[in-house]
């Protein structure tokens, strides 16, 4: 049950004259901070300023009721007073605003008020609206989890102590985001601690509430949202707003569910320097805003008191503005980052999944029959979830029944596909368990599990419906490792299936689309097309420390040809390392995927009608895609075809081409060839889906126009 309320505020007789005073600092060390950065960026000398000025009394209330270090915070980029209460300073603030080496949140990565340090668990902010919400959940519930599973690693990993809370901040604009909603439905259906603070001041960039939100509150909105917290504050009020949090807080950790302040603060700076409130607010709207200054207010509150005189206010002024000065002439003389260290951090800097300590391909150690893609990854999957107690498995349907008490009633389950079937019976329904219908959950929450030490395997049911968890994938999960200076990483493995050949399968069930993927910086891009490769593939992806998608063939699911035994649970595959398919010394076939199987039936039939000595090569990864093997191959043959299932037009095979070309023009006594699918969907009849895809004919019909060029 929601619940609301609004208790008169007993902090009066809880914060002393010391703990007021200090207060007031930090936020009179916000605000001149903030002012700091819009006169160097008149100055030109930094390049982007965003303020917090107006949201600092509600911002030193919750990091009052926080533990630096023991809890977890998920900021947005109005958080300064709150970062600098948890214990960052001026300097800090400063040296990302001028992009210094020394930024302890990205080292010049990210521009100004994106909060990260590791030592207070500020994980790093971006600049996604709404992104943060899911990750806060999957923190929140990573720590809830370890508590259930009661392993010791598991515990030391995500640092669970029991009754640690996640703070996660938004302004009332970014409540529309649809993330916002999601989060809300899992943090409450789970019962997590997660303490949701909406930073209210009417306005997302120029819109008006209003036409944000639905009846221009949204704590009305989510009151239907059980076990959800809910509380109404004046964000200005230092001691209201101190009460409600030390309300909602206490909430969360006693383990009762999630909370919601709903605080309303004012924004007397523009949205950013890009903006000018004066174009959508009146004079006498911004005066009335000053009337409720939450440093006017917090000043007036000391001098009613008697905790400082007027003299005692001027001096703190001038020592706060000499600090802040300090700070931005050490910023101002701050190093920035080499050039040389661009590419650092895209990956982990201590575990290769490329390298030698990967790789047990020559050392199978194969056990019982053969069998199919679909049977072997289910395996690899048992067996380091057996070997890593930190492996979670979730998405929609992967469990065998998500009600427990008729699981040994029902067959079970375990995915669309099967491919998860008797994982949750054997770990148990901490470790593997259903999400909602919902991508970007699925991934957001993976994200913020991740951050705290579990390693999440999720499942997209089929890529053809990953696009709402895209934002997830490219701007979050792709850059973190990367924007955080190595502080921070995400090592999620997403299972995917994909692709066309179903006979039916028709638009929304025929998807392809690797480069997309491959495109995005950070990210290990995986497509086995046998049942061995899928399993020493998935091995590589789980041990490693980098985030991979892990793309499934529907078609090679169940393929009798791509059938083998299992290799046993140490067999790895290092990423980038292609496999001769078939050896061959006229043209060159570089393949992946379901394109594998079909160039080397192609090759066969250009032998049979012309003599053709074809090679197939099978990328096996394309991120990273092992160029060694394929230069080798065309110094061979000197002519070279890219087969993929994707469409023609900006697909991998343009990639490759255009390094071939580059590299090897010298060997090349033809032109680089590609064949893959028309430029358009995966239409629903037989007949056509034959013409759209890629078949062994025309790749046969390459190879015989390449050999006679």
């Amino acid at each position: 049950m929601a619940t609301k309320t609004k208790d008169t505020p007993a902090a009066s007789e809880k914060l002393d004259r010391d703990t007021l005073i200090g207060f007031y600092r930090t936020m009179l060390l916000s605000r001149r901070i903030d002012d700091k950065e819009i006169q160097l960026k008149r100055q030109n000398k930094i390049f982007f300023q965003i303020s917090g000025a107006g949201h600092e009394a509600i911002q030193i209330a919750a990091a009052a009721n926080a533990r630096p270090g023991y809890d977890w915070f998920y900021f947005y980029y109005r958080d300064r007073a709150f970062s600098l209460q948890l214990g960052m300073t001026a300097l800090d603030h400063l040296l990302q605003a001028v992009g210094a080496e020394a930024d302890p949140g990205s080292g010049g990565r990210q521009m100004p008020s994106h909060w990260g340090r590791r030592d207070l668990n500020i994980v790093s902010t971006s600049s996604p609206t709404g992104t943060q919400f899911l990750q806060a959940v999957g923190t929140a519930e990573a720590g809830v989890r370890a508590e259930k599973l009661d392993d010791e690693i598991v515990r030391q990993t995500t640092d669970a102590r029991g009754d640690e809370v996640v703070f996660v901040t938004t302004g009332d604009g970014t409540t529309s985001e649809g993330e916002f909603w999601e989060s809300l439905n899992s943090a409450s259906n789970l019962k997590l601690p997660v303490v949701y603070i909406v930073e209210d001041n009417k306005y997302a960039i120029s819109v008006p509430v209003n036409v944000n939100t639905a009846g221009g509150s949204i704590s009305k909105l989510v009151a239907g949202f059980p076990d959800l917290y809910i509380q109404e504050c004046d964000g200005t009020d230092i001691l209201e707003s101190y009460e409600t949090m030390e309300r909602a807080v206490a909430y969360a950790r006693e383990r009762k569910g999630p909370a919601l302040v709903h605080a309303h603060v004012i924004r007397p700076y523009s949205h950013s320097l890009s903006d000018d409130e004066r174009f959508y607010k009146t004079g006498p709207m911004r005066e009335e805003e000053g009337l409720r200054d939450p440093l006017v207010r917090t000043a007036q509150l000391l001098l009613e008191r008697e905790y400082a005189t007027q003299d005692d206010l001027d001096r703190m002024e001038q020592e706060v503005k000499a600090e802040v000065e300090k700070a931005t002439d050490e910023a101002l003389e701050s190093p920035q980052p080499d050039p040389s260290t661009a590419m650092l951090y895209l990956y982990s800097p201590d575990v290769d999944p490329t390298g030698d300590s990967f790789d047990t391909e020559d050392d199978p150690r194969f056990e019982g029959n053969e069998t199919t893609v679909v049977d072997l990854i289910n395996v690899t999957l048992k067996d380091e979830m057996r070997r890593d107690p930190r492996i979670v498995v979730f998405g929609q349907d992967v469990a065998d029944c998500s009600q427990e008490d008729i699981i040994d009633q029902v067959t079970g389950k375990g995915g669309v596909f099967k491919v998860t079937h008797g994982l949750q019976r054997e770990f148990g329904s901490t470790r593997v368990f259903n999400s909602p219908l919902a991508e970007a959950n699925i991934v957001g929450r993976a994200i913020g599990m991740a951050l705290r030490g579990l390693k999440p395997v999720v499942e997209i049911q089929f890529f053809d419906y990953i696009w709402p968890a895209m934002m997830q994938i490219r701007d979050e999960l792709a850059t973190m490792r990367y924007r955080s200076n190595n502080t921070w990483s995400s090592p999620v493995v997403i299972r995917v299936t994909y692709g066309g050949y179903l006979k039916g399968g028709g638009i929304y069930h025929s998807q392809t689309g690797e480069s997309i993927f491959a495109h995005c910086p950070g990210l290990r891009v995986v497509l086995p097309a046998t049942a061995v490769d899928a399993a020493g593939l998935l091995r590589t992806a789980i041990r490693s420390e980098d985030p991979v998608i892990f793309l499934e063939h529907k078609h090679l699911y169940r393929q009798v040809y791509n059938k083998g035994a299992y290799p046993g649970p140490n067999f790895m595959i290092p990423f980038g390392k292609a496999r001769t398919v078939r050896e061959g010394t006229d043209v060159t076939v570089v393949a992946c995927g379901a394109l594998v199987q079909r160039s080397v039936q192609a090759a066969k039939l250009a032998e049979e009608r012309h003599g053709i000595s074809t090679e197939v090569i099978d990328l096996r990864t394309v991120s990273p895609f092992d160029m060694e093997a394929v230069a080798a191959s065309v110094k061979k043959t000197n002519r070279v075809i890219i087969a993929h299932e994707d469409s023609l037009s900006w697909g991998i095979g343009a990639e490759i081409a255009a390094r071939i070309a580059d590299e090897l023009f010298p060997w090349l006594d033809a032109p680089v060839r590609r064949v893959a699918a028309l430029d358009t969907w995966v239409a629903y009849a037989p007949q056509l889906e034959r013409a759209i895809l890629p078949e062994p004919e025309d790749v046969a019909t390459a190879i015989e126009d390449i050999r006679n060029f």
